[in-house]
């Protein structure tokens, strides 16, 4: 088994007419292009991909590699995912050849074996650049090609890099050297994931209401603050590429996850200091008026530079703790208690703030001037309400947002009488205080 860590891009033409001369400036080793076949397999009630689990043949000359890859994590453009790969004589499966315990419980691979078919295949072409940087080595593949499922098809233009020696800082770094340029944003879905979904039809793809977190039993403040983190980046990958493929509602849900990501920020700023976080916080800054834009254009701010360098400082901050040397022992200490205790804590802050700004009726330039603050928390409401149960967090932060329904639709006549309910409502927390 090893380890894949690597970073997704989809470049525009410019950008991939641009790589070569741009690479020439680094120690690099090239590989001419070369063709290659990946043919996915699933079963007929999706048994695979219900396990996030991944299975293909590739096919390179006249050699053969079965590859599957489980479960892993995914982070923006980061994926992290543990992989098998077995050497084949000719393409056809051989589920046997893999470690025993890497299947799922109850799994029988001789039986699995008799159910797969063919699901889709992706063909591209491939140049690759072996870099040497800092202290590793970085393998840049280029793919053109596409993704074919049936009669259906789908463009691939993208630049991968993969760590095969070294830290996941120093690949970071030098995606942060090649993206300057501009050209290329993160990629979210994966050549799997797309070939699983022209599998189905090519379905449009719904926009997603902002989760509600939930915490892993007794998670520590650092380690829900991290999946945090991890949660708003989710969304905003997501969203992103439904925005960039056509869907123009999504630029408020890209907005909205670029804002939970600088609440979280805001949530934890009383244990991790502000210059921990700086840069990060400059260029979320600056992003959200591009954002609120509505001539905002996809293509113009999800594959400029600047646009990239933030979602990558996010990704590396969060990859390498990058907070870590900012915090003193008495903090240290803070992020290591329960993330529970914190939750009671914030929620009766968050709830007491809002309830002072809208304890009294206000004109309608009133509420107008309070939205802002109603939004940010009502993602506070989002960030810390699933430590509770699902039904009491969601009532609660369905009254405030009805509040910001009114507020934004200008509904005058029931802006009071959602205030009114919302500032009524009883606490869901521990030691939350009664109306």
């Amino acid at each position: 088994m090893t380890v894949e860590i690597e970073l997704k891009f989809i470049a525009t033409p410019a950008a991939i007419a641009e790589l070569p001369s741009q690479l020439a400036g680094f120690n690099a080793e090239h590989t001419a292009p070369s063709k290659l076949t990946n043919i996915y397999f699933e079963t007929a009630d999706n048994y695979l991909r219900s396990h996030d689990i991944g299975l293909r043949i590739r096919g390179f000359d006249d050699q053969y590699e079965m590859t599957i890859k489980t479960g892993g994590k995914v982070m923006g453009g980061l994926h992290q995912r543990p992989e098998y790969n077995v050497e084949l004589k000719k393409p056809v499966l051989k589920l046997s050849a893999f470690p025993k315990d890497i299947w799922p419980e109850g799994c029988k691979p001789a039986a699995l074996q008799k159910e797969l078919a063919p699901l889709f295949r992706t063909d591209f072409t491939r140049e690759k650049w072996v870099i040497t940087y800092g202290q590793s080595e970085i393998e840049l593949g280029l793919d053109q090609g596409e993704v074919v499922a049936g009669e259906l098809t789908e463009a691939l233009a993208e630049i991968e890099l993969e760590l095969k020696k070294g830290n996941t800082a120093d690949l970071l770094k030098l995606a942060a050297e090649i993206g300057a340029h501009g050209g290329l944003r993160q990629g979210g879905f994966s050549k799997a994931a797309r070939g699983y979904h022209l599998a189905k039809g090519n379905p449009a793809r719904e926009i997603k209401p902002l989760p509600v977190f939930k915490a892993k039993p007794k998670a520590t403040v650092e380690q829900a603050m991290s999946a945090m983190f991890e949660l708003a980046l989710d969304h905003w990958q997501y969203h992103e590429e439904l925005w960039v493929r056509g869907d123009k509602t999504a630029r408020l849900t890209v907005l909205q996850a670029v804002e939970t990501v600088r609440q979280v920020l805001v949530l934890f700023g009383g244990l991790v200091p502000r210059k921990a976080s700086s840069e990060l916080r400059t260029l979320l800054t600056d992003l959200v008026p591009v954002l609120e834009q509505k001539s905002a254009d996809a293509q113009d701010v999800c594959y400029s530079a600047t646009y990239l360098k933030c979602k990558l400082v996010l990704t590396s901050w969060l990859a390498t703790s990058g907070w870590t040397p900012f915090v003193d022992d008495k903090s240290a200490k803070k992020l290591e208690g329960s993330f529970k205790r914190f939750a009671d804590i914030m929620l009766g802050r968050t709830a007491a703030d809002l309830k002072e700004a809208f304890a009294q009726p206000l004109t309608e330039e009133g509420y107008r001037d309070q939205l802002a603050r109603l939004k940010r928390q009502i993602i506070t409401f989002h960030l810390l309400g699933g430590a509770y149960p699902d039904k009491d967090a969601a009532a609660y932060i369905a009254g405030w947002g009805d509040l910001q329904q009114a507020i934004v639709q200008q509904q005058h006549a029931w802006e009071d009488s959602a205030r009114s309910h919302a500032v009524m409502m009883d606490a869901f927390w521990l030691n939350g205080q009664p109306r």
